[in-house]
This record gives C-alpha cells, structure tokens and sequence, in this order.
C-alpha cells in the first residue's frame, strides 16, 4: 500500500499546476456540456490526465477509472469489475461551482481493489484541507486523526442533503420543515460536504445517487471516523450500485432516525 501522504502530495501538486490557474480565469472555450447541464472544464479534463499518470507511475500495476474518462466512454466502468487496483478520480468536484468562481470544488481520490475502498482522499484546493482514510487506519486530516460525535441530538444536526420529492420540492426543505434537522447546508461538491462532515463541521449526508467518484473515497473516511454510512435501504455500499440512495449519520441511532425521517417522502417519489 501507498503511503497516503505520498498520494496527497500528488494531488495537491496537480491541483497547483493545472486546477487552481484555471479557477476564476476560465475562457468561454474552456467550458463544454458533456450533457444539457452537466459541465467539464480543461481544468477537469487536464487535472484527470496529469493525476491519472502521477498515480499509475507511483503505483505500477495500477489503472484509472475518472469520471470524465468515464463520460468519453462509459466502458471505462468496467475497470472497477477487475481485481487489478483501480484509482477512481473525481478531478473537480464542484465544476458548476468552479465555473461560476464559487471557491467550493475538491478532488477526489479513491484507491479500489476487487470491488473494495481499500483508501480514499478529500483535497480542497481553496481552503488547503486535505481528509484521508486507509481502510482499518483510521480517518486522518493531516496528522490528526478523526472521529464523529455520536451524542449530538438531531434536531440540532447540520447537514447536506441532494435530491427531489415527487410534487413537495426537494428533500432539503422536507427535513428542515418540521424541525428533524436544524440545517442543511448543500455546497455542490460531494467532497467538501465529506471533508465538513469528517472534520466535524456538519454531521449528516444524504444523496439520492452513489457514483463511485462522488462517493467512494468520502464514504470510508466516514466509517473509519466513525459514523453509519451505507445505502438508505440497510444495505453496505457497493461500488457497482450508482443509483441507490446514501445515508451517512454519527451514530446508528441517528441514521435510523434520518432514515425514518425520509422515508414518507421517498415511497412518495415511487
């Protein structure tokens, strides 16, 4: 296994090069749609390519599995099928962010083996922060190792929540209307709300999809620090599964509560 200091290094020297000289001084060519709304930047596509290669050289053996290699060709996917280890990378998360000069975006690093989280990593260019978790190691922001506060009481909760409710809005309000959390805060990166929830700054994800790049590096940080993180149907997180809804709470208890919280307005979605 890698020295997961070794990797944070390698991403925050792509982030100097390549990410952070494109942010607030992008030109309109540097902005495509890969789909109506979903848009990559050179930053991406530079920043997927240049970690892609970091990564396979530090590592030999090893190959990659990013999410915009995945949008060119969605055969890419069936890297993850392999027993060979595969990087998953979330070059900028946050692109929409990013576009319009919001400093909210992250990297994202996982390293998986035969369908396994073996390590993962969170790096926020803007702020300097990175979150890293080897599984069985522990979560870590830098040298200082993480846990989650299983007491804090819901109702006093803050938290992120993506996705909509059939005919009620989207689930955000649901959770906020009645009280059952104090506050969602949804920034629009996967991997600043996993480094706010793993430094303790908020303490509940919900997301209404689970693709490996968004997910997989954040959801191990979350169970070696401490917290239940597992689909909302009971079930453990499996990198394959890209549709099926995220829970992560401090404690079971907790998460059982959430869950019970979204369910009424989930089995109104169909």
């Amino acid at each position: 296994m890698i020295d997961p200091f070794v990797v944070s290094a390698l991403i925050r020297r792509t982030a100097e090069a390549v990410i952070l000289p494109r942010f607030q001084a992008l030109a309109p060519g540097d902005i495509h749609e890969k789909r109506p709304g979903d848009l990559v930047t050179i930053a991406d596509t530079e920043a997927e390519a240049m970690l892609g290669a970091l990564l396979t050289q530090a590592v030999p053996g090893t190959v990659v599995c990013g999410e915009e290699g995945v949008a060119r060709n969605r055969c890419t996917l069936e890297l993850l099928e392999q027993h060979n280890p595969v990087w998953v990378i979330d070059p900028v998360d946050g692109t929409s962010n990013f576009v319009r000069g919001k400093p909210v975006f992250a990297v994202i690093v996982a390293l998986v083996e035969s369908g396994m989280t073996k390590a993962g990593w969170l790096y926020d260019p803007i702020g300097g922060i990175t979150v890293h978790a080897v599984a069985g190691g522990g979560a870590w922001c830098e040298s200082r190792r993480l846990t989650v506060d299983p007491l804090l009481p819901l109702s006093r909760m803050s938290g992120s929540a993506y996705g909509r409710i059939l005919g009620r809005g989207d689930i955000a309000q649901w959770l906020t209307a009645d009280g059952t959390v104090s506050t969602v805060q949804n920034s629009g990166s996967c991997g600043i709300d996993y480094i706010r929830l793993a430094r303790g700054e908020t303490q509940f994800k919900f997301s209404s999809a689970s693709l490996p790049w968004d997910h997989a590096a954040g959801l191990l940080v979350m169970k070696e620090a401490g917290a239940e993180a597992r689909f909302l149907d009971g079930g453990d997180y499996q990198i394959h599964d890209h549709n099926r809804a995220l829970l992560i709470a401090p404690s079971q208890d907790s998460w059982a509560a959430l869950r019970r919280a979204l369910s009424p307005p989930l089995a109104a979605n169909g």
